[in-house]
């Protein structure tokens, strides 16, 4: 018997029948489903459930994602040490990473039973936060770690470092390093490069830099990236994938490198980023 994890946003009210809907079609077909505690609660039958942390443990054959991209990502992070692919399956509004229409669930489903999806790996960027010398937490993301002031409008101050050399001290709201796949999220927006997700590489962007000079790095993906907090009237923060955020305080660094970890996503077609960034973000149109 396979086993299949199921990871959904409750956001529509018709998700309850087309969670039912899939868990008999996994079992036709001789899979075990395992539930996060959003997706068991909205079945509302007293399923038993495993947090998203512990899933892996599970071991699942095949992660389902009913969602947005934040539910993937969120997906990713859970399933960083897992060789479970990732199917992710629109919900939301964008879906730049859940490409999967939900029409086309079970169309993607038999592609992966017949062996005929395509398995597409993405780096994940490994990130640590050290205070006083010592690692205080690390995390492992798809997108991007981003360090950026607080509420007051007043801009902080970074030092950068890359592989051990100074590259330039920064005012500014903030910098994001973002991975190959986090290229066309808030770095993209704040006016970084589009990097193509097979590019071993790394994306420092700074956000609202006081100076002109101060422009986007792209660096190899094998380079650690060191940012360290100089000053700020208010508070700063890091953020993971735009999720979990931490309270930073002056002197603190955060080292960013390539992860030995990485996400694959399975696919039943291969649209290629262009055509993903033409659809989702109307990218070339006049």
């Amino acid at each position: 018997m396979f086993k299949a994890a199921i990871i959904s946003k409750p956001q529509k009210p018709e998700l309850a029948s087309i969670l039912r809907e899939l868990v008999a079609w996994l079992e036709s077909h001789d899979y075990a489903t395992v539930f996060d505690p959003h997706t068991a609660a909205y079945l509302g039958e007293n399923l038993p459930f495993t947090s998203r942390e512990e899933m892996p443990r599970e071991k699942p054959n095949l992660v389902i994602v009913l969602g947005g991209d934040g539910t993937l990502l969120a997906a990713a992070r859970a399933f960083a040490h897992s060789p479970a692919p990732i199917l992710g399956v629109n919900l939301g509004s964008l879906g730049f990473l859940t490409e999967v229409p939900l029409s086309e669930l079970y169309t993607a489903l038999e592609a992966w039973c017949d062996n005929c999806a395509s398995i597409e790996e993405r780096d994940m960027m490994h990130s640590e936060l050290i205070r006083n010398g010592k690692v205080l937490k690390h995390w492992d993301a798809l997108n991007d770690i981003v360090v950026s002031k607080g509420a007051i409008a007043r801009m902080a101050e970074f030092t950068v470092e890359i592989d051990k050399q100074f590259v330039a001290t920064m005012r500014a709201d903030g910098i994001i390093i973002s991975t190959p796949t986090g290229s066309t999220a808030y770095n993209l927006a704040a006016a970084g490069p589009i990097v193509m997700p097979s590019v071993n590489a790394l994306v420092i962007t700074p956000i609202c830099p006081h100076l002109l000079t101060i422009r986007p790095i792209v660096v190899p993906g094998d380079a650690e990236v060191n940012i360290r907090v100089d000053g700020g009237a208010n508070l700063t923060y890091l953020t993971v994938d735009g999720q979990e955020a931490v309270e930073l305080e002056l002197g603190d660094e955060v080292h960013c490198r390539r992860s030995e970890h990485s996400v694959r996503l399975l696919r039943p077609r291969r649209n290629g980023l262009f055509s993903v960034l033409r659809n989702k973000l109307k990218w070339g149109e006049r």
